[in-house]
């Protein structure tokens, strides 16, 4: 089974989530709104296949990064979200919450030995219409 088939996103708490959107936007270009920025791209084996990455500026007093204390989670693109579950789980991989499902897929949080939360994310089909 594919575990990880790529990086979702990435997340960070700062000072000024705002003040910082503005910086990146002015300084590198990225088109960041209250929501960060999303980058599309196609996979690179089958074109007809879109997929996104995300970058988003936190405030510092998120609770969505809870329990871990870092100031960072990365988000990871996953083939099969419910059988990477069960194996996490045999392996006593802690699981921070249930699987929740959005339009636009499936999450779950884990963290790793060192107590970083790490977001797991099966994105529903992306395929071009």
């Amino acid at each position: 089974m594919k575990k990880v088939t790529g990086i979702g996103g990435v997340f960070f708490k700062c000072d000024d989530p705002q003040g910082m959107n503005d910086w990146y936007a002015k300084n590198l270009g990225l088109p960041a709104t209250q929501y960060g920025t999303t980058f599309e791209w196609r996979d690179a084996d089958d074109p007809g296949k879109k997929g996104s990455t995300s970058w988003c500026a936190f405030p510092q007093n998120t609770k969505y990064f809870d329990p871990s204390a870092k100031p960072f989670m990365i988000n990871y693109r996953v083939e099969n979200l419910v059988s990477l579950l069960e194996e996490l789980k045999s392996e006593n991989v802690t699981i921070v919450d249930e699987i929740a499902e959005y339009d636009y897929g499936k999450f779950v949080h884990v963290l790793d030995p060192e107590g970083n939360i790490i977001e797991l994310w099966e994105p529903k089909d992306e395929q071009e219409e």
